[in-house]
């Protein structure tokens, strides 16, 4: 099924490239081996940062540096189509009273370098991220409801938990909620503060009784 998915999606990104001349940014993560290895196989250690950025909030500070090397197709390219440039982004973040993390994130863009600066770059790269996080309904369902620790296995009983948990997911998107996590949280901490958001009202007199 991976080599399904990662197919179509390099026909879609060829059609886009070829058909509406357009360009792309893609992250390449671990699942696409052969480009992940050539990416991180890349000389990063002989080209200088070219952007950092930090931030700090919520009890954490992160810094983000990017690097780019241009890919020539004579010297065998990247396997990913239309590749012009390769992307390093090294993050650091170091959460109060823990460790410092670092994490290299790589990716591929059909960009040139005189068309885009590594500071645009970065700032596309760490929106993929964000987009990635906060509008996967995947992701949703396994950091808050621990969807992959389930231990329903069975039958279309796990069919039938994801569409609750999409369908739950859904009622508070539509009604606005900013925080997922802390909302679900919060309903299970305190059951009775979903009847409304069910359509269920403790007022008796809401049943005509």
């Amino acid at each position: 099924m991976t080599d399904q998915v990662l197919h179509s999606v390099k026909a879609n990104i060829s059609w886009l490239v070829e058909a509406k001349k357009a360009h792309y940014i893609a992250v390449i993560k671990t699942n696409q081996p052969t480009a992940h290895s050539q990416l991180a196989d890349l000389p990063w250690r002989d080209i200088a940062g070219q952007h950092t950025a930090s931030a700090s909030g919520h009890g954490r500070r992160e810094s983000r540096s990017i690097k780019t090397c241009a890919v020539a197709d004579e010297l065998g390219g990247i396997a990913f189509p239309h590749v012009r440039l390769a992307i390093r982004v090294h993050r650091r973040r170091k959460q109060s009273g823990k460790h410092e993390t670092r994490e290299s994130v790589y990716a591929v863009t059909s960009l040139d370098a005189h068309q885009a600066s590594p500071a645009d770059l970065a700032t596309a790269i760490r929106g993929h991220w964000a987009v990635a996080v906060e509008n996967s309904a995947h992701h949703i369902r396994d950091v808050t409801s621990a969807e992959d620790a389930s231990t329903i296995h069975t039958g279309t009983a796990p069919r039938a938990m994801a569409t609750l948990r999409n369908l739950a997911i859904g009622a508070l998107k539509t009604l606005g909620v900013d925080n997922i996590v802390k909302t679900t949280r919060a309903i299970r901490d305190e059951p009775q503060r979903a009847l409304p958001i069910l359509g269920i009202t403790n007022d008796p007199d809401a049943y005509g009784t």
